[in-house]
């Protein structure tokens, strides 16, 4: 097992190592902006999906919704620039809430980044999926096999650590950056250089209505499905550690960078579908139709495509980065399970890897991963924790008063009442398309957060050694089970006999005749000690000697001690472990919530000659 483990995510690191994990401005562009820039690949296509059934005038809207959208970009661009600034420490929106809202809002804002991660793995994977199932349609019936190969793929390479998994997606970020640009860049030439370009056919999705109207509502439900560009934009500042130093510096140089190739990108593809009329297809993207018209199925057409589909899948590593590290915070502050706060063999949170894993493919197989059906609940938890992060940085700039101030409120107020206004769209136009689950789970998420917080507290208050005097035990009543008179049997009665004199070995009769040769062999060797069998006319190990412990327990002082020593013996090979009953571990199962009892196992470690050779007695156990 170390040695798989050690093939798929390699040899542990040193905690010294940490500090060597850090990424450069040009591989932290590749890991934190792939979710941001994928989303090119989709948020064209979703405001055409809206705008193509109302007739082929409703399209030319989508240029200038596109510019809306760019500009809530740039306002949540400079919105956490500055946060990347005010907060070095990481966590983003739930870092700024929980300072500046309160915790509650800060639960918030982590259930909703939390939500907003899964949903990422799966939408950017599913996308990407997409875009190879576009070139190669025959594989359209494995979509989710190939969904949950992605994940688990993704899940593996991350578990290597940070560097590494930087090291495998900088390639295919960069290919896409360049692919796309060229593309955009073949068709604005053509266009104003007069070539000539074929059109894309006309397509049954697009709608004919009798005057050229189109309503506010169509526009906004536009701009709320096109705003999946917007996706990711946080996570720089979320992932603000993992930079190297100076890492504000450097992860504010990267935000902006990110910034202005989505403008290019995102502009440019909203400008070339509306050039060439492409209307939304549910068997190919948009970005395929359009490379297809302008360089035909060539060399760069599967380039295209192949970059496009990593990006997408890439994309998830985002979260991937951003998940864990917001759950260890999330944890550190003792509203989630301890263990995802801890780093594991690698330096990341491995535990938060492998639950965001499990999650994503649980969504993907549930899903059929199909993107539309996931996008519904893709952009609430985005919106809500981009709305409170600015809501909170507004607080923060009161609060603290630094120069420009006010024009940092100006910005931040801005930001909060764009993505506002998106929030309440999307939580009403897509509400019945399965908003609604997001909805409910964010409460229900944050329920959970107080729950844990307050068995932490509660147990806290009681496992606190201050101004109480621990109580000893005046008396310790040590029982032992029995099976069969063995080696593990004999150490664990010599044991027994080290910590108390008042013993008592206990057997449950199942075969009349290998009782009868136990009591003999006990009264040779241990005649001191008493040996109580009990029936067990139903050949039930547990009801027998619960019921026994339990009668012991009503004669016992208060100030006594009921401990029971349980004899097991171990293995050489660890899969030699599950040919022997295990009735030890199943007898402590039970027990152990107990208070009433000290449960103890003592080992007795079997060589290897013993373990090939002499096991006989043992396995009877």
């Amino acid at each position: 097992m170390l040695r798989l483990k050690n093939l798929l995510i390699g040899k542990p690191l040193e905690n010294s190592s940490l500090a060597h994990e850090k990424l450069t401005k040009i591989k932290a562009l590749a890991v934190y902006s792939s979710d941001a820039l994928s989303s090119v690949a989709y948020a064209t296509e979703e405001i055409l999906w809206v705008l193509a059934p109302i007739g082929a005038f409703a399209l030319s809207y989508a240029l200038p919704v596109s510019g809306v959208i760019l500009l809530l970009l740039a306002t949540l661009i400079m919105s956490y620039r500055k946060t990347i600034f005010a907060y070095p420490s990481g966590g983003g929106a739930y870092i700024v809430a929980k300072d500046n809202l309160g915790q509650h809002a800060g639960l918030i804002a982590g259930a909703s980044l939390v939500i907003d991660y899964i949903l990422t793995v799966s939408v950017s994977i599913a996308s990407g999926v997409a875009a190879i199932t576009s070139a190669f349609p025959g594989l359209l019936q494995h979509t989710v096999a190939l969904c949950l190969f992605f994940v688990l793929l993704l899940m593996i390479v991350n578990l290597r650590g940070i560097k590494e998994a930087a090291a495998v997606f900088t390639l295919p970020t960069y290919i896409f950056i360049f692919s796309l640009l060229t593309l955009i860049g073949v068709g604005v030439y053509k266009h104003f250089m007069g070539l000539p370009i074929p059109l894309a056919p006309i397509n049954p999705v697009l709608g004919s209505t009798p005057q050229n109207f189109i309503t506010l509502w169509i526009l906004a439900k536009a701009f709320s499905s096109g705003c999946t560009a917007l996706t990711g934009v946080e996570a720089i500042s979320n992932g603000v550690p993992n930079f190297k130093e100076p890492r504000s510096r450097n992860a504010a140089l990267t935000l902006v960078s990110m910034g202005i190739i989505i403008v290019f990108l995102f502009g440019g593809t909203t400008f070339l579908a509306q050039l060439l009329h492409v209307t939304p297809n549910a068997d190919e993207t948009v970005i395929s139709q359009m490379a297809r018209i302008l360089t035909g199925r060539g060399w760069f057409y599967y380039l295209l495509q192949a970059s496009t589909a990593a990006i997408l899948i890439l994309a998830a590593n985002t979260s991937y980065n951003d998940f864990p590290l917001v759950f260890s915070l999330i944890a550190k502050d003792g509203y989630l399970p301890r263990q995802f706060s801890a780093r594991g063999d690698k330096l990341v949170f491995s535990n938060g890897i492998v639950t965001l894993s499990v999650l994503a493919a649980i969504l993907l197989a549930i899903f059929g991963g199909d993107t539309h059906n996931l996008l519904p609940l893709y952009a609430i938890g985005v919106f809500l924790s981009f709305t409170l992060s600015q809501v909170g940085m507004v607080v923060h700039w009161r609060k603290t008063k630094e120069p420009g101030w006010k024009t940092n409120i100006m910005v931040n107020g801005f930001g909060a009442t764009l993505s506002g206004i998106v929030l309440l769209i999307l939580a009403t136009e897509k509400f019945i398309s399965g908003a609604w689950i997001v909805i409910v789970l964010i409460p229900l998420l944050v329920m959970a957060f107080l729950k844990i917080h307050k068995h932490y507290v509660e147990i806290a208050k009681e496992l606190s050694a201050d101004g109480q005097i621990c109580e000893h035990p005046e008396h310790i009543k040590v029982i032992v089970p029995v099976a069969t008179f063995t080696r593990v049997v004999v150490n664990t009665i010599e044991y027994a006999t080290s910590i108390s004199s008042d013993i008592t070995a206990v057997h449950i009769v199942l075969d009349e005749e290998k009782t009868e040769k136990l009591k003999t062999r006990w009264n040779d060797f241990y005649p001191n000690i008493p040996l109580v069998t009990l029936p067990s006319p139903y050949r039930s190990f547990l009801t027998p000697i619960i019921q026994y412990l339990e009668s012991v327990e009503k004669t016992t002082a208060p100030h006594e001690l009921i401990m029971v020593l349980i004899p097991e013996f171990i293995t050489h090979k660890w899969w030699q472990y599950f040919l022997h009953n295990q009735t030890g571990l199943v007898l402590k199962s039970v027990l152990f919530f107990n208070k009433n009892y000290v449960i103890a196992s003592v080992p007795y470690h079997l060589s290897k000659k013993k373990a090939a050779t002499k096991n006989i007695q043992a396995s009877s156990e």
